[in-house]
């Protein structure tokens, strides 16, 4: 592709109500987007194009070191900059060269995922191919399980676990927290019984001392624990992992494949948690994905609050073969009132793959113009 504009626009979402993890509440989706124009050569030619892409790093630095502001900057004053230096000196940019053009660049996956994946769809709709066509996916419709974050009461959470189970949702996921575990899973197993299919996500909460506690998940017929340790700590994941009979998923451990290889060689993980943004974007993803199968171990597609323009790429992810388990790829009407590209329904229990060019989606003007901030053109031509 040569690229001769690049946009990112500030979003800012509210949410349909407070979000809570381990590491904080979140009551509004604050974003950006990134946008890209140009050119594409196909057999017909050069085609003009363009494509979206969604940064899905937090506003603070909790879930991970990347934070919105720093993301913003580090796109402006550094991967923007290496993008046009190397379109300059005669390299197409394409999502297949997007990381290693970046990779002088220590770190800040989000940032750079959120690119790629502007990149992915442009190339992808100049040839009017959809990104599930190009990831090689079967699937047409995949599983959907819902994230429920830590709730005031068990009340509140029961309520908030049935209406999930009443709209379709095939599994459910409790986010926990010393002091907010062992209650609630007992909770939703005595309410809804056993074959409810249920997981937990601590978001690195605990340490290898509370193993004991943690052992007492046990008893619950769990699917996972998700990353209940530190994201340095696989060795300690090794060793909790032969402790326990749940198996053991990670997530924030997992930034490359190379992780994904080294957790495997240990013993740490038998299940990963792939979200594309956390690892760089949709082809190291794709490759977690490969790796995974490989060896045997379970893959699933976890979700950051993502509008539809993520929501859409990760549907696509997750249709590949290799994702056995549902994801936490929900209905928009999960998080939000109105998204800014059309909704994705729930259907028998699934979300519908796009089969459009590129993503398959693209936002809708007026809800740019109301949910949009500051937008910057950060390269024209």
């Amino acid at each position: 592709m040569i690229i001769d504009s690049l946009t990112v626009r500030d979003l800012a979402l509210p949410l349909v109500a407070p979000f809570t993890t381990s590491f904080g509440t979140q009551t509004r989706r604050v974003t950006y987007l990134v946008h890209v124009t140009g050119t594409v050569q196909t057999a017909a030619g050069r085609v003009r194009t363009a494509g979206w892409g969604e940064c899905v790093s937090l506003a603070d630095p909790l879930y991970s070191s990347e934070y919105l502001a720093g993301a913003r900057e580090v796109t402006e004053r550094h991967l923007v900059p290496l993008l046009q230096h190397a379109q300059r000196e005669g390299t197409e940019i394409t999502a297949e060269t997007v990381a290693s053009v970046l990779a002088p660049v220590v770190g800040h996956p989000m940032a750079k995922a959120a690119l790629e994946m502007a990149v992915l769809d442009a190339q992808l709709r100049a040839h009017g191919v959809s990104l599930a066509q190009y990831f090689g996916a079967t699937r047409t419709h995949v599983p959907s399980g819902v994230s429920v974050g830590i709730q005031d009461s068990i009340d509140d959470l029961l309520r908030a676990v049935g209406g999930y189970l009443d709209a379709g949702y095939v599994r459910i996921k409790l986010k926990i927290q010393p002091g907010w575990d062992l209650e609630p899973v007992a909770a939703v197993r005595r309410a809804f019984g056993d074959d409810v299919p249920l997981q937990v996500d601590a978001n690195a909460a605990y340490t290898l001392v509370d193993a004991r506690q943690l052992r007492r998940l046990d008893d619950y017929g769990l699917l996972l624990i998700e990353q209940p340790l530190g994201e340095d700590d696989l060795v300690q994941h090794a060793t909790l992992a032969r402790q326990m009979s749940t198996p053991i998923c990670l997530d924030e451990s997992i930034a490359s494949a190379k992780d994904a290889a080294d957790a495997i060689t240990l013993g740490a993980a038998s299940v990963i948690n792939i979200k594309p943004g956390r690892v760089g974007g949709y082809l190291e993803a794709r490759r977690i994905h490969d790796l995974a199968r490989a060896h045997g171990i379970a893959v699933w597609c976890g979700g950051m609050l993502e509008t539809g323009l993520g929501r859409a790429a990760n549907a696509a992810l997750a249709a590949l073969d290799g994702f056995t388990l549902p994801g936490d790829i929900s209905a928009s009407d999960r998080f939000y009132t109105r998204d800014i590209t059309e909704p994705f329904v729930l259907e028998n229990g699934t979300i519908a793959v796009p089969t459009g060019p590129g993503l398959g989606v693209e936002p809708v003007p007026e809800m740019l113009d109301e949910h949009a901030g500051l937008v910057q053109e950060l390269w024209a031509a």
